[in-house]
């Protein structure tokens, strides 16, 4: 009898996994239909962004200044400001934060989803780095997120941007939103990165776009104090996005982490 039962616990837990799994297929077949859909009808205005010069990369990370149109800014914050509520994640001592998937996206800011996507935003970005890249998959729930920095203590402590892909990752980051009581009537969540041995703040305000490899340049954020708020959107790309079976595991191991057990099934 208590083998019977046995077997039955185990048949429908490797049951429940393979359905699950099943659905994260289905999810994935239908954003790829929905991607699609976008690509042919929501076009992001990027205004004169391809015609600027491209800044120097030397040190691993750049950065421009009023990146695109207002218009396509006040677009861009809209839809995250319409956005479901953020996941929050909290690991101790590294990071307080809500955060909005990749997958969240396609139905709620196409054209968020649209500026990632891009031709124009893939060239720059290559441009600036000097390698082909395109975004990496539709599964990664961090190919694209937008970030939310707005309860108090919200921050995320030194760390690198992993790298689990066969090419070189590079992390994008377009604030929208970054209002509060500090110099120029911006946030207290500071992003400061480490060039060498040289620690430095990479200011932030709405509409710059800062560009680094964060495998390989640490980074942070300092904490937002109350009253205040920081959006960001989040877009990584690589100029190979292959991964082995090892590099694929332990991305989901860190998806888990910040977006919880779907990605298990990514």
């Amino acid at each position: 009898m208590v083998t019977e039962a046995l077997l039955v616990i185990a048949a429908a837990g490797v049951g429940g996994l393979t359905y699950a799994r099943w659905r994260r297929g289905a999810l994935y077949e239908a954003l790829e239909k929905r991607l699609d859909a976008i690509r042919a009808s929501a076009r992001v205005d990027v205004g004169s962004l391809l015609q600027r010069p491209v800044p120097s990369f030397e040190s691993r990370l750049t950065r421009l200044t009023e990146a695109l149109p207002t218009t396509t800014i006040d677009t861009l914050r809209r839809e995250a400001l319409q956005l479901v509520r953020p996941e929050r994640s909290y690991i101790p001592t590294h990071k307080k934060g809500g955060t909005v998937a990749y997958e969240t996206l396609f139905e709620t800011a196409p054209s968020i989803v649209a500026l990632y996507q891009s031709r124009e935003m893939c060239d720059l970005i290559s441009r600036i780095v000097g390698m082909d890249v395109r975004p990496t998959p539709i599964y990664d729930q961090s190919s694209l997120s937008v970030l939310f920095y707005e309860k108090p203590g919200d921050h995320i402590g030194w760390h690198y941007d992993h790298n689990f892909y066969r090419g070189r990752h590079f992390t994008v980051l377009l604030p929208i939103i970054n209002e509060g009581t500090a110099g120029g009537g911006l946030s207290h969540a500071t992003l400061k990165a480490k060039i060498g041995s040289t620690e430095t703040d990479v200011a932030t305000p709405p509409n710059s776009l800062i560009v680094f490899e964060g495998a390989r340049v640490n980074h942070k954020v300092t904490p937002i104090i109350e009253g205040e708020r920081r959006l960001v959107i989040s877009m990584t790309y690589c100029s190979d996005n292959r991964a082995n079976v090892v590099q694929g595991a332990v991305r989901r191991i860190k998806d888990v982490a910040f977006f919880g057990p779907r990605a298990l099934w990514t």
